[in-house]
């Protein structure tokens, strides 16, 4: 199961492996993992809390090339890991894998990749590195997941904290003139609005989308769209959410921002208004699209094909929509009416991410040229 849309299997069993809900698995449908008839959705928030360090003090030290971020494009939680390592410069130290963007109750695969196979981990599925580690993991597969190279398994899953981590415990590997993205001068301000974000708007969307009652859905629209108006109007303010300056809390909010008109308002039924007509919220969006590191993450093909069809519970048909038209993404945006400092004092923007790593132009429209 996915970190970003479901609560965990209950049993070992139901967590075992991956690949698109089809005729041929009936058994792994995903029908009856998203909402529960009557309830509210209720994430399950227990992850493997291990951290890697600079000190190594769980036994992961930070190391150059020994670590593989697991990541799906399709996942707004592992998109996070996504921009941050992009952000940083962590390309050349921390490997990445892209598992493609449906599953069935199972597990992720590495489907995009030649033979179906992780080329450096030599897996089938991340259900695989979870095993190696805990034969009988009883939650769910999940991503973003970092992966230990040498002995195969998982370190982590905590999506909250991972991101933190590789701000903090990786910098003698930031690149020159990456962005402090947690200052500690701010970080209780920090994570104190990443905490309203999460349970308000990062899992707000998915409380609506999962509702399994009228009553729990109405009150889970009326919670969202109230935080969505609190952002738009904090937003007039500034140009990033704490000022002149990208935060940690950015990089919270873009991936729940960019998924909201071509999945939320419509498939979740989070649909009072188009994010297009809140003029604040989505100038904001189209600025940190056009940000490197941030919109050259996105994938909206795979976007849209996780959420239609490993979602059987809400779209039982499994039809992807075409629109909506994205090109919006690229038009010219007001935020440079502020005061900015985008990358902070001493900071600059990324190279542009690697030619392995470029986004499928067919898939969005932002057309960038990798390295």
């Amino acid at each position: 199961m996915t970190a970003e849309d479901t609560t965990a299997p209950s049993t070992p069993d139901a967590a075992r492996d991956e690949r698109s809900p089809s005729p041929e698995h009936p058994d792994h449908s995903t029908r009856g993992s998203y909402v529960a008839p009557g309830k509210a959705f209720d994430r399950d928030m227990t992850y493997i809390d291990d951290r890697i360090t600079a000190d190594g003090r769980d036994g992961w030290p930070v190391e150059a090339g020994r670590y593989r971020l697991i990541a799906a494009r399709a996942c707004p939680w592992a998109n996070r890991t996504l921009i941050v390592r992009r952000l940083l410069g962590l390309e050349d130290v921390l490997s990445v894998g892209m598992p493609g963007p449906t599953h069935d109750s199972r597990s992720w695969t590495f489907d995009l990749d030649e033979g179906g196979v992780d080329p450096v981990l030599g897996y089938e599925r991340l259900q695989q590195a979870y095993f190696a580690r805990f034969p009988d993991y009883p939650r769910g597969i999940t991503v973003p997941a970092i992966v230990d190279i040498p002995s195969r398994a998982v370190v982590t899953n905590d999506f909250q904290r991972i991101t933190l981590d590789l701000s903090t415990e990786w910098t003698t590997h930031h690149r020159a003139g990456a962005p402090d993205l947690y200052p500690a001068s701010r970080r209780e301000e920090i994570d104190a609005l990443n905490r309203w974000l999460l349970h308000r708007v990062n899992n707000g969307v998915y409380k609506v989308g999962f509702a399994g009652s009228q009553e729990v859905y109405e009150k889970e629209y009326r919670a969202l769209w109230d935080a969505l108006d609190e952002l738009e109007e904090r937003l007039g303010r500034s140009r990033y959410l704490l000022g002149p300056s990208i935060t940690e809390a950015d990089v919270r909010l873009f991936p729940t921002l960019i998924r909201f008109d071509p999945v939320y308002a419509g498939h979740f039924k989070a649909n009072r208004q188009p994010l297009a007509s809140m003029p604040n919220l989505w100038n904001y969006t189209r600025d940190l699209f056009q940000t490197p590191g941030f919109g050259d993450t996105v994938d909206f093909v795979q976007i849209k094909r996780h959420y239609y069809v490993v979602h059987e519970d809400i779209n039982p048909t499994g039809i992807v929509p075409l629109g909506p038209d994205l090109d919006g993404l690229t038009q010219q945006h007001d935020r440079d009416r502020f005061a900015t400092d985008t990358w902070g004092p001493g900071g600059t923007a990324p190279e542009p991410p690697l030619a392995a790593e470029v986004v499928d132009p067919r898939h969005t429209p932002l057309h960038v040229r990798g390295r």
